[in-house]
């Protein structure tokens, strides 16, 4: 089986379950026989543990890999407020710096056959002045994963995000469908309607669950070997 090296998970949206998604993912790829390791480089939202900032989605990362890695190395920049990781950073007086990043998951990658970057929010979501998620995924140089959050406005999201991925130039491996409106109407048409739209494979549907376990979540990623 091919090692991987890593993928990029990044979202239509905030809140479209790309945590989730990334650990199901880390589980379908253990079971495969491959260590891996999550990292979130950016998080705000966070609260303070012991005097260190942590967020859940990053110690969700931590716990579920294959070992046990320092919480800086999953989260190097970690921000209190729930607002723009760009905005958060410059009330903090720190910048978001990509070439830390890099070198954080460049270490990772050395640990593991396996490193899957979780962003923040969106494609196009700012990190600072200048830069974007979008730049970090090109100087990671690691394949991308869009988890589409389905629900109204959906189709219109996956086609922006998609066409700003093609534009950027960087590959992308798949995408995964998640229900997080339980009621969404037409859930097979628009799933139907993006399968004949976007190039990538689909690697799976996650219904809406109201709780998490990967073992369980893992169950509906139902091609992943297309990426390896």
């Amino acid at each position: 089986m091919t090692k991987p090296g890593g993928f990029f998970v990044t979202g239509t949206d905030t809140g479209v379950g790309k945590t989730w998604v990334t650990v199901a993912l880390m589980q379908a790829l253990k079971d495969r026989g491959l260590t891996t390791l999550g990292m979130k480089p950016v998080a705000s939202g966070c609260r303070r543990e012991n005097g260190v900032l942590v967020n859940e989605d990053a110690l969700m990362l931590q716990a579920n890999a294959s070992f046990r890695v320092p919480y800086d190395s999953v989260n190097p920049f970690a921000f209190e407020p729930p607002i723009s990781p760009h905005i958060a950073a410059a009330q903090a007086g720190i910048r978001v710096c990509l070439a830390t990043i890099q070198g954080r998951c460049r270490a990772l990658q050395c640990q593991a056959d396996c490193v899957l970057v979780e962003g923040v929010g969106g494609w196009e979501v700012p990190l600072n002045r200048e830069q974007r998620v979008s730049d970090l995924a090109a100087v990671l140089g690691l394949p991308v994963i869009v988890v589409v959050g389905l629900r109204l406005g959906c189709l219109n999201h996956a086609l922006l995000t998609f066409g700003a991925l093609r534009y950027a130039g960087v590959p992308c491996a798949g995408w995964v469908a998640n229900q997080i409106d339980p009621g969404f109407a037409c859930l097979s048409e628009n799933i139907e309607t993006l399968r004949e739209a976007l190039h990538p494979p689909l690697l799976g549907v996650v219904p809406h669950m109201r709780g998490f376990e990967p073992k369980q979540c893992v169950h509906y990623l139902s091609d992943v070997d297309a990426i390896l």
